[in-house]
């Protein structure tokens, strides 16, 4: 009873002290939606106005969920990442980025090539500019006739992966589209033995300098893995494997093309998509900061993982039942995304 009457005090003094912009914009976003009910059909439909205002009124109000009748919040969000890719395919489709697609009479010589000569894309780009013709070895690779990758290459792998877990991690970048249509880099290295997040950090501009930073603070010291995984991205430059040398580390690069190699630290940023991202829209830096790292917190000590027995990375003991009176609560992480339930003593 005395729980009750705190919740409705608090809540009737947080009416009296709203403040009048706050009630103008509750005013607006009921009038909004008034007027789409007022519209002659059987079923009321959001135009792309009505869409465009409740994607900014998100970012502008804090408690515009508590005002939304029509659509759950959750659609909002999708109509701001619709808008994100719309922007960059016209942005895209303006600036014309990339290389010119080659005619098809230029992939059939590519395929031609290959099948009479075996010959790989080193050799048909040669072939190729002897006969004048003025195209990027990468391009050629792209139209070369696909080969399976040998099994024993796959085992081979597999097998260093197996034998090698207690002292391999891998390091990797994703991007996170913002509200205006920005991108954030998030860099993270994760250990294989344990699937623990050793390190992560976000950026807007990832340099090899930036990225040599974020590895001394990885591995301080002497805590550095005998070898650490990473692809062929630019942005490691030469200082990035260097730098790893110095630590005692041996890098190995993946193979071009090749994410599967990487795969701890692939699912991973498939986890944080699915589990986080896919629910919040990431205005700044420092709102990304704040939820990876109650994410990390979540993923680290509650989240259990299949291939560590369902056990956490950092281990999670176990919750008896104390006594018959006893029930299930749930503990909210990352703001209410995901939970842990322990036995708790009933009052």
């Amino acid at each position: 009873m005395i729980r009750l009457l705190l919740t409705l005090t608090v809540d009737v003094a947080r009416l009296l002290f709203r403040s009048r912009l706050e009630l103008v914009v509750e005013n607006l976003a009921l009038r909004q939606q008034v007027a789409v009910f007022k519209q002659k059909r059987s079923r009321p439909r959001l135009g792309v106005g009505d869409r465009i205002f409740w994607v900014f009124l998100r970012r502008a109000w804090r408690n515009w969920a508590s005002c939304l009748i029509l659509v759950d919040p959750d659609t909002v969000v999708g109509w701001q990442r619709q808008g994100f890719r719309l922007f960059w395919r016209l942005k895209s489709r303006a600036k014309r980025v990339g290389r010119p697609r080659i005619s098809p009479e230029l992939r059939e010589l590519i395929r031609r090539m290959a099948s009479e000569n075996g010959w790989g894309a080193p050799r048909i780009h040669g072939e190729l500019r002897k006969l004048g013709v003025v195209v990027d070895e990468r391009t050629v690779s792209r139209y070369l006739p696909k080969i399976p990758t040998p099994q024993d290459t796959l085992q081979r792998w597999m097998a260093f992966l197996r034998n090698h877990r207690d002292c391999l991690a891998g390091m990797d970048f994703f991007t996170v589209p913002t509200s205006t249509f920005q991108f954030l880099w998030v860099f993270f290295v994760i250990q294989h033995a344990r699937r623990q997040v050793l390190h992560w950090a976000v950026t807007d501009r990832p340099g090899a300098q930036w990225i040599v930073q974020q590895l001394r603070e990885a591995f301080p010291f002497d805590t550095a893995p005998r070898y650490v995984l990473l692809d062929r991205d630019g942005k490691y430059g030469e200082a990035a494997p260097a730098t790893l040398k110095t630590l005692g580390v041996t890098p190995v690069r993946t193979a071009y093309r090749s994410p599967w190699q990487n795969a701890l630290a692939e699912r991973w940023v498939g986890s944080v998509r699915r589990e986080l991202l896919a629910h919040v829209v990431v205005f700044s830096q420092a709102q990304l900061r704040r939820l990876l790292a109650d994410y990390v917190a979540y993923y680290l000590q509650d989240r259990c993982h299949l291939a560590l027995d369902k056990d956490a990375p950092r281990g999670r003991a176990l919750s008896l039942k104390s006594s018959p009176t006893a029930c299930v609560i749930a503990l909210p992480r990352v703001g209410g995304l995901h939970h842990r339930y322990e036995w708790c003593q009933a009052a």
